[in-house]
């Protein structure tokens, strides 16, 4: 390792650099997002209820399948897919492993790898994730199972006195750790620091906690030397809170949201994939639609990385039945390609009929 400073060595070889900026460009494509698909059991199951649907190993990797196996042209719109530790070891009915085999589709397979959020002592019920134990460990595991990249969910939460400096700071240090130990085992960490949608807060507070967030994301980046180019953000949209009266165009939700990044996420970074955060699906596609189209400077790509915007439709219409498998694989190429057009701001409204147009908003949201 080269000395750059007297107190710094570079942790990375320039090969390293490379290989991370590939693969995160990669994933930002023009026209191309994320699913995440990395629900864990307890989650899934809880979208299997509203279908009636046992929440057992089988049937999550039936519905994984369903969709991983969708016609190889989604690939033109879902470059990659997080998945959780028990989908990474499953394998498709013609058994091979699903990371090879959205590999094979010209997909690049993920992984979520923090271990759920805990409280911050000391504070009004805020929290902070844990999984940095070990995570060198299971990074290298998925590494040569086929994963290219991570994902590492912060939440914090807007309220009278909230979010306070030490959750700001522990979230940040916490994820730029993860960040690090990532990057040193050839994945692409997903930075995700989420600031939740509940509450009555206007569009104005959310910008600012927004700011205040990524503020705090981006200087324990630096400081513990993650190398951006080789990083993506996984940021909320600016939204009000979900009780707030007081209603927003998609277009100041993009004003909102492109002022907030331009304030505090650097040009390095190569691109951002925003959470859908409980917004209907197509909700989800009209704001991201009109933050594509906002007038001013975006050095980085503006994607997705959606799971409930990408799989309600989906789950309403296959209902656990196999002879439903080739509908529901039609919604979500439908879901998919409404999304990719959304991220180069060429999404036209559609008809929003039934489950695409549910609010998909649950409070305190856990994955």
């Amino acid at each position: 390792m080269a000395e750059v400073g007297g107190s710094y060595k570079a942790s990375l070889t320039k090969q390293q650099e490379a290989d991370l900026k590939k693969i995160a460009e990669a994933i930002v494509a023009p026209g191309k997002g994320i699913l995440a698909a990395d629900e864990s059991t307890g989650t899934i199951g809880k979208r299997f209820q509203s279908i009636n649907l046992e929440n057992s190993e089988e049937n999550r990797r039936k519905y994984r399948q369903l969709l991983f196996s969708t016609d190889k042209a989604v690939a033109e719109h879902i470059s990659g897919v997080i998945l959780f530790d028990e989908t990474f070891r499953q394998k498709a009915d013609n058994g091979m492993l699903f990371p090879k085999f959205l590999e094979q589709n010209g997909i690049i397979p993920g992984i979520k790898v923090d271990m759920g959020v805990v409280p911050l002592a000391g504070t009004i019920g805020e929290g902070t994730t844990q999984g940095l134990d070990n995570l060198g460990t299971r990074c290298a595991e998925y590494y040569a199972g086929g994963c290219r990249f991570a994902k590492w969910r912060c939440v914090l939460n807007i309220g009278p006195h909230i979010p306070s400096h030490l959750a700001m700071m522990e979230n940040a240090n916490v994820l730029a750790r993860y960040a690090t130990i990532c990057q040193q085992n050839g994945l692409v960490p997903i930075v995700e620091p989420e600031v939740l949608c509940d509450g009555d807060h206007d569009l104005e507070r959310c910008q600012k906690v927004t700011e205040q967030t990524l503020a705090y994301v981006y200087k324990a980046l630096a400081d513990h030397h993650v190398y951006l180019e080789g990083t993506l953000l996984k940021p909320n949209m600016v939204t009000p809170g979900q009780s707030c009266p007081k209603k927003v165009t998609p277009q100041d939700i993009a004003t909102a949201t492109v002022t907030a990044l331009q304030r505090t996420v650097p040009a390095a970074v190569p691109g951002i994939v925003f959470l859908s955060g409980g917004q209907s699906e197509i909700d989800a596609s009209i704001n991201l639609n009109a933050i594509n189209k906002h007038k001013g400077k975006k050095p980085w790509s503006l994607t997705f990385s959606y799971g409930r915007a990408l799989q309600a439709s989906v789950l309403k219409a296959w209902e656990g039945k196999d002879d439903k498998l080739k509908a529901a694989q039609r919604v979500f190429f439908a879901r998919a390609k409404a999304n990719g057009l959304a991220s180069t701001g060429k999404y036209e409204n559609e008809e929003g009929v039934g489950a695409a147009c549910q609010s998909l908003f649950t409070e305190k949201h856990m994955y």
